[in-house]
Formats: C-alpha cells, sequence, structure tokens
C-alpha cells in the first residue's frame, strides 16, 4: 500500500511556489499578498492562521493578519473587507471560520469579491467551478484533488465515492473528478447502502466527520482512499478512515494527521498567487 505522505507533497508544492514568487516579483516588482482575519481567541483558529502566516512568509508573500475580539460588530468586518477589496497590494482575503454567532457569516463570505476569495466559498466562484469556468477552488478539495493526481495521474473513466455532500468539501470535489472525467457519487447520511456504494469505488474520498465510519471491507485493493476527516477521540485524533483496516486493503491511503491537512495550507499559497496573476492581466 502506498501511504499518501501530504506533507511531503504540500513541501514540494510550496517550493514550487516559492521560485513561481521569485519569478513573478521580477516580472511584476511586487508580490503575492495574502491577507487573513481572525475573530476571536478560538486556538484551533489561532494555529490555523499561525501556521497559514509561516507558510505565506517562507514561499515569499506578503502577509498580514488582522485580529478582532470576539465582541467585534459584524459592520467593522465588513467594512475592514471593503477596504481590502481595494487595496491593490492585497491579492487573497481569508476570513478565519468559525465565526461568532452575531457575525453572518454568507454576509462575509459574500462582502469578499470574488477575484480575491482565496478560500473559493463566493457564490460565483461556487457556479464558475460547477459550470467548469475559471475560479479559486476551495483549498481541502483541491489538496485531496492533488493527492489523488499523486497516485494516479490519469483518473479518465475512475468511479469516485464521495462519503459527505458538504459546500466545503464534498461538492467542490465532485466537480474536480467530473472534470477529470471520472463517474462520481455523493454519498451521506441518507445513502442507504454506504458500503456497497464504496465496494464499487476507484477513489474513496471521506469527510463526514464520524470518526473511522469506513471499514477495511468497505475498499477494494485498487482502491485510493483519501481520509479528510479530523475527529478527536479517546484514541486521540482519527479520520473518518479505520486506517488499521483500511491500510492493509486499500491502493492508497492519507493518514490523519499528515495527509490532507498541510496541503490546504500549501492550496491556500497556491490560490493566493492564482488571484495575483488574474489581477495582473
Amino acid at each position: 500500500m502506498i501511504l499518501i505522505d501530504g506533507k511531503k507533497v504540500a513541501a514540494e508544492l510550496r517550493e514550487e511556489l516559492k521560485h513561481e514568487v521569485t519569478g513573478l516579483k521580477a516580472k511584476y516588482n511586487k508580490v503575492p499578498g495574502l491577507t487573513v482575519i481572525l475573530i476571536g481567541d478560538l486556538t484551533p483558529s489561532q494555529i490555523y492562521v499561525r501556521n497559514k502566516e509561516k507558510s505565506a512568509n517562507e514561499v515569499g508573500l506578503k502577509s498580514e493578519v488582522i485580529k478582532y475580539p470576539d465582541s467585534v460588530e459584524e459592520k467593522t468586518v465588513l467594512e475592514k473587507i471593503e477596504e481590502l477589496n481595494k487595496d491593490e497590494t492585497v491579492s487573497g482575503i481569508l476570513v478565519q471560520l468559525p465565526l461568532p454567532k452575531h457575525i453572518d457569516k454568507q454576509k462575509v463570505i459574500e462582502t469578499i469579491i470574488p477575484s480575491k476569495d482565496v478560500d473559493g466559498f463566493h457564490p460565483m466562484n461556487v457556479g464558475n467551478l460547477s459550470s467548469g469556468y475559471e475560479s479559486s477552488v476551495p483549498c481541502t478539495p483541491l489538496g485531496c484533488y492533488l493527492l489523488i493526481k499523486k497516485v494516479e495521474p490519469n483518473l479518465n473513466g475512475k468511479k469516485a465515492v464521495i462519503v459527505g455532500r458538504s459546500n466545503l468539501n464534498g461538492k467542490p470535489m465532485t466537480q474536480l473528478l467530473l472534470k477529470e472525467n471520472c463517474t462520481v457519487t455523493i454519498t451521506h447520511s441518507k445513502t442507504k447502502d454506504l458500503k456497497a456504494e464504496c465496494l464499487e469505488a476507484d477513489i474513496i474520498v471521506a469527510a463526514v466527520g464520524i470518526p473511522e465510519l469506513v471499514k477495511g471491507d468497505w475498499v477494494r485493493k485498487d482502491t485510493i482512499v483519501i481520509d479528510v476527516g479530523i475527529n478527536k477521540t479517546d484514541k486521540g485524533i482519527v479520520g473518518d478512515v479505520d486506517f488499521d483496516e483500511v491500510s492493509k486493503k486499500a491502493k492508497a491511503l492519507t493518514p490523519v494527521p499528515g495527509g490532507v491537512g498541510p496541503m490546504t495550507i500549501a492550496c491556500l499559497l497556491k490560490n493566493t498567487i492564482e488571484c495575483f496573476k488574474r489581477s495582473q492581466i
């Protein structure tokens, strides 16, 4: 079985992006800029943002973090986003989720202009992706897609099963694999026989938030399995895939942690650079 090393692939991608930023600086005499807005003091969010900032600096991006307390008014955040929309030194804007209850997440997402939406959550980017047009792609599914392509460059005609139908991962993942001429089935909590669906798959992407849901007898020996889940349990952090069982059966599998996670941040940097390049045309 191939253990898909997300840390290694992410490090290779960051190295490529670093070279690209050097070239862009030489060509335009400026570098892409990423601005992250962090509201409140949730520890996981603070860790994510710190890692994003570190990685952005590593590849040569201009990086800025704007912090607000939990009590910040929604109006203040929206006005700051409007200001960043007009700032030519900012190529990408990201508002770290989750947000405090009094701030409307959808309103925040829709205030970021699509051309600076590095998360790929704006309805216009969602629509462009599903229509096959140029768009920012959400970072986690983009990372999953790049890991799948590392194992199997030609996905033509492959059968993919997506476990989970979220806007963050399941739906955009489907669009990326359809573009590669995969036959895609989206499964969810109301799917009648999830095991039977998975046994048909050449590719399984599990992103449903149920610890160790996908078992060894759900998987064929030639299946590529991507585990997006991060679940806290009594035995520590586990994915949505039973690693011990599935690793004995699958052709390739991502570990948790160290699989999809590192790719998410690398793809955020990639999206920031793409936004910058489109703005220079």
